[in-house]
């Protein structure tokens, strides 16, 4: 089903039959070559480095070496004609057959056409948004939900085990900033005029039902207790009364995770998991008590000019050693999230993606250089015994984070601000019920994650090709849309009959048809190279480059009807283009999946 890979098969097997008949050294491997599509389609289908991979191992001369295997292609059926290129690139124009059977396999495979086993069922941990648990999600949460959830579709769809994961920040100040303003409105609830909201405190109207809702259940109870007693107990309530909120936000956009992971978690019911991360790196000998000097430009938090205990992450590329103990025996920030880390790995968990926002760059080179840490490895020293540098063992754990940026919201060009239930920004929900929830996930992963993206709302609405979303949604529909007019000329021509699965494909030869099929050919290797480089975007721009294939060869029908995809005197040409509307529709509608956006079998 992977063109590209079945022909890489056959350059590999033409190698193996030059080696065999002494053309080409016997020991030269057969592989390390790639098979892409070229720049150019005057080209060819399909091009080839091998020769020029293999020139030096093979000390010859890489047109020579593309010489001998354009005579040994040359006699597969399935290849029209080969030539060589330049210094030695070989290109490769297949028979219209190769590219009339895709269409059955895509049809027979169904929604598997472009899966694979990459993956071969490692267990993958993907956390993100993880935003503090103090509110309804924001526009600013938005991207980063919707990249981590189509990365993780991605990598299941090549057969990862991926485990999504949101890490509940529960046990930092922000979470007593929450209590100290839920008991506000509480004190509210009960009839008290509190004023303004004090400088500080979280001032959304978001937070009236919650102080309502303690009310109703303590009463007047803890206006009486001192603020060391009601604090731990308000701060729980709040975080149970907000994360269904969060939930329930993220489901708006189809997003659901596996695993909400409570970073108090790590310190309560008689472990501390921070201590026996701290051990665990001690024992590594990368724990040592020191003084850090004052930060440079700005200021950190957890810097203090008394000594701490230190972990060594300069030997892992950080640009300088990270506190995980106070002075006063307390845990940093920092010392959480190593915790949460090792925990990770405890898990079993040997790949681990993190997706950040712009704002924790600053953070990257400390986390990669804990999990590095955990990963293996051994010190080593100098001639006076004093540690020099960290030797990875060269382990399969590894950590990857993916940086999303801004989103700015535009309205007809200019800067657009709504309604701000949440007193301080914009909500996620305002945005998903302002335009809906596909315009929003397609167009969050209609750009790389670290470009800036100007989300406008009057453009991701707007049923042009200029609006994404739309052109490949209304693709899927057209094609379902060809299938209803097409039986009303052809009954027996349903989606999925039998006539349309057996259909004679010999009369797929016109070049529109046989592109846009060339461009499903791509979809099992693009989906391949877009899960190793984990960029999700790469699928969003191929599926609109499909979409306009697709209405490029509908349009080409407009103007010479013999190119219509019904044809009401020839059913047997009807047939076949149906099928490969089926599989147009069959790609669009997978693709779309792993972006987590509908494919609908009509369009208002």
């Amino acid at each position: 089903m992977d063109v590209f890979a079945q022909i890489e098969s056959r350059v590999a097997a033409a190698l193996e039959a030059l080696k065999a008949e002494g053309q080409l050294p016997a020991d030269l491997p057969a592989s390390g070559f790639d098979v892409e599509t070229p720049r150019d389609p005057t080209h060819g289908d399909l091009s080839t480095n091998a020769a020029m991979v293999l020139a030096k191992p093979a000390r010859m001369k890489p047109r020579d070496i593309a010489e001998k295997l354009q005579a040994r292609l040359e006699q597969d059926e399935d290849i029209a004609s080969v030539s060589v290129a330049g210094p030695g690139f070989i290109n490769i124009t297949l028979q219209p057959g190769v590219w009339q059977r895709l269409v059955r396999e895509i049809l027979n495979a169904g929604a598997a056409y472009g899966r694979s086993e990459q993956g071969k069922g490692q267990r993958v941990n993907v956390e993100y948004v993880s935003a503090n648990p103090t509110g309804p999600m924001h526009v600013g949460h938005c991207r980063g939900a919707v990249f981590g959830d189509a990365l993780a579709n991605l990598l299941a769809f090549v057969g990862y085990d991926v485990t999504r994961e949101y890490y509940v920040n529960d046990a930092g100040g922000q979470v007593d900033v929450l209590a100290r303003s839920v008991f506000l409105r509480y004190r509210e609830a009960l009839g008290e005029d509190i004023g303004a909201i004090p400088e500080g405190l979280y001032p959304g109207e978001y937070l009236k039902p919650v102080g309502e809702a303690l009310a109703k259940e303590h009463g007047q109870s803890l206006l009486n207790m001192p603020e060391e007693r009601w604090l731990p107990l308000v701060r729980t309530f709040a975080i149970e009364q907000i994360m269904p909120m969060i939930r329930d936000d993220l489901a708006a956009l189809n997003i659901r995770h596996d695993v909400f992971f409570s970073e108090a978690s790590l310190t309560q019911s008689g472990t501390d998991k921070v201590k026996e991360a701290i051990a665990a790196l001690r024992a590594k000998d990368l724990i040592y008590e020191g003084r850090l000097p004052r930060p440079k430009g700005h200021e950190d938090d957890e810097w203090e000019d008394r000594e701490q205990t230190l972990f060594r992450s300069t030997l892992f590329g950080d640009d300088e050693d990270r506190a995980l103990m106070k002075s006063d025996g307390s845990y940093t920030y920092f010392a959480g999230d190593v915790a949460y880390h090792y925990d990770k790995l405890q898990r079993g968990y040997r790949h681990l993606v993190n997706v950040f926002g712009a704002d924790h760059i600053g953070y990257i080179p400390r986390m990669l250089a804990v999990v590095a840490a955990f990963a293996g490895g051994t010190v080593e020293r100098d001639a006076k015994g004093k540690l020099k540098s960290w030797q990875s063992s060269g382990g399969s754990t590894d950590l990857a984070i993916k940086v999303v940026n801004l989103v700015k919201l535009f309205k007809n060009g200019e800067p657009y601000k709504m309604s701000k239930r949440a007193g301080t920004f914009v909500t996620l929900r305002d945005v998903v019920d302002e335009v809906g929830r596909d315009p929003v996930r397609f167009m969050m992963l209609y750009r790389k994650e670290l470009e800036q993206l100007d989300f406008d709302f009057a453009k991701v609405t707007e049923q042009s090709k200029d609006n994404p979303v739309f052109y490949v949604q209304y693709a899927h529909a057209r094609a379902a849309s060809a299938f209803r007019n097409a039986q009303n000329v052809f009954p027996d021509l349903a989606p999925r009959s039998a006539k349309v699965w057996e259909a004679d494909l010999s009369g797929l030869t016109d070049a529109g048809e046989l592109d846009l099929i060339k461009k499903l050919a791509q979809f099992p290797r693009l989906i391949a190279g877009a899960a190793r480089a984990e960029e999700p975007h790469r699928l969003a721009f191929y599926l609109y480059d499909v979409a306009s294939a697709l209405h490029g060869q509908w349009t080409r029908g407009n103007d010479s009807p013999h190119l219509r995809f019904i044809q009401p005197e020839d059913g047997v040409m009807t047939a076949a283009r149906l099928a490969m509307i089926a599989a147009v529709q069959q790609v669009i509608s997978s693709g779309l999946s792993v972006l987590g956006v509908e494919a609908p079998e009509s369009m208002r």
